[in-house]
C-alpha cells in the first residue's frame, strides 16, 4: 500500500517552498541530518522557520509513511477501534496527525505537543486548509521529559520522539503517555538497534502497567531476538523532485526503516495474534523461507515448499512486517 502524503498536505508543503532557494534548503537539510546523527535534539537542530521547512522537505514524507503503516496495522489488529481524539506527543510538523486522519476520518479532536515553537508554528501553517480536527488542533508547547497535565485521547502517538529523551527519563515519559491514552498508545522509532532497544524498554514499562501489546509482537513474552539481530521494518515511499534535490539523491523512492509498538487498554478488542514476518522472505526454487516471531514468544524459520501448494500460496503473498493470516 502507498503511504504518500495526502494531496492537501503535499500542496501545503509545496507552498512552503515558494520563493525559497533549493540550494539553501539542501544545505540546511544536510546540516540537520548531521546534527541529528550527532545526537542533537530538535531544540538545537531546528532553530527557526527555515530549518523547520527543510525538515518538512526531507523528513515529513518518511515519518508520515511510517506512521501510516503503523496505523494500518492497528486497523488490522483492532478493527473495531475508532478513535475520536488524538494526542500527538513530540509532534514535530504534525505528520502523525495527518496519517491518523487519513486512517480514521471520524477523528474530531487533535492535540499536538512539542517543545519546539518552530515545529508547532509550521504544523499550524501546514494545517491552515486541513480538515477541522487538524486545522483547529490544540497546539501545546511542552517538554516530553517533564510530564505534566497532558490531554487524554483515544489514540496517543509518539513518533520519532524517544530518541531525544535521555534514557533515564524515558520510563517516566512512557508512563505519562500511557496515562493519557484512553485506548491505544502508538510509539514509532527509527529502525536502528538503538531504536529497537528504546522500544523494548518502553514495552517492558507498558506490560508492567497492564498494557496489551497488539503489534508488532504477537505475544507478551520477552523479545526472542538478541544482538546483533534486531527487530525493524521498512516502508517504501516516493520522493518528489525537491525531496531528491534536498537529499542529494537520484532514486525516485526511499525505504524508511522503522520500529514501532502498539499498546492497548484492556477494553480495546483485538484479533487473535498470528506469527509476524521479521525479515524479507527468501524465495528460491524449492520454496520460500520466512523468519517469524510467533505467539509462543519464539523466533523461527519456517519453510513453505512449492509442492505444499496451500502453504506456498500464503507465503508468496506475504511481505516483511506482515502477519500471517488467521487459520
Amino acid at each position: 500500500m502507498s503511504f504518500d502524503l495526502p494531496p492537501q498536505l503535499r500542496l501545503a508543503a509545496d507552498r512552503l517552498m515558494e520563493g525559497v532557494s533549493r540550494k539553501d534548503m539542501a544545505e540546511r537539510a544536510g546540516a540537520i541530518s548531521a546534527r541529528y546523527r550527532a545526537g542533537g535534539g530538535s531544540a538545537a537542530v531546528v532553530a527557526g522557520q527555515a530549518d523547520a521547512t527543510a525538515y518538512v522537505l526531507t523528513r515529513l514524507p518518511a515519518t508520515y509513511a511510517a506512521c501510516g503503516r503503523v496505523f494500518e496495522e492497528l486497523t488490522l489488529r483492532a478493527p473495531g477501534f475508532a478513535p475520536a481524539s488524538l494526542l500527538d506527543a513530540g509532534a514535530g510538523p504534525g505528520g502523525a496527525g495527518w496519517a491518523a486522519l487519513e486512517t480514521w476520518p471520524q477523528l474530531v479532536r487533535a492535540s499536538l505537543l512539542d517543545s519546539n515553537r518552530a515545529f508547532l508554528d509550521i504544523a499550524a501553517t501546514l494545517a491552515a486548509d486541513a480538515p477541522t480536527p487538524l486545522k483547529d488542533a490544540e497546539r501545546i508547547r511542552a517538554d516530553l521529559t517533564a510530564p505534566g497535565a497532558w490531554p487524554s485521547a483515544d489514540l496517543v502517538v509518539a513518533s520519532y520522539a524517544l530518541a531525544e529523551i535521555p534514557e533515564a527519563k524515558q520510563a517516566a515519559t512512557i508512563a505519562a503517555l500511557w496515562a493519557s491514552a484512553l485506548g491505544v498508545l502508538a510509539i514509532v522509532e527509527p529502525g536502528t538497534p538503538a531504536g529497537w532497544r528504546r522500544i523494548l524498554a518502553a514495552r517492558a514499562t507498558l506490560i508492567e502497567a497492564g498494557a496489551a501489546i497488539l503489534a508488532p509482537c504477537p505475544h507478551q513474552a520477552p523479545c526472542p531476538l538478541a544482538a546483533p539481530d534486531w527487530c525493524h521494518f521498512s516502508q517504501r515511499l516516493a520522493r518528489s523532485r525537491d525531496h531528491r534535490l534536498a537529499k542529494g539523491a537520484e532514486t525516485p523512492f526511499e525505504d524508511e526503516k522503522f520500529i514501532y509498538l502498539l499498546a492497548a487498554r484492556p477494553g480495546v478488542a483485538a484479533e487473535a495474534p498470528t506469527p509476524r514476518v521479521l525479515a524479507p522472505p527468501r524465495a528460491g526454487k524449492p520454496g520460500i523461507e520466512l523468519k517469524l516471531c510467533t505467539p509462543q514468544g519464539t523466533a523461527e524459520l519456517r519453510f513453505a515448499a512449492k509442492r505444499d501448494k496451500p502453504a506456498y500460496s500464503i507465503a508468496r503473498r506475504l511481505d516483511w512486517g506482515e502477519a500471517l493470516p488467521a487459520d
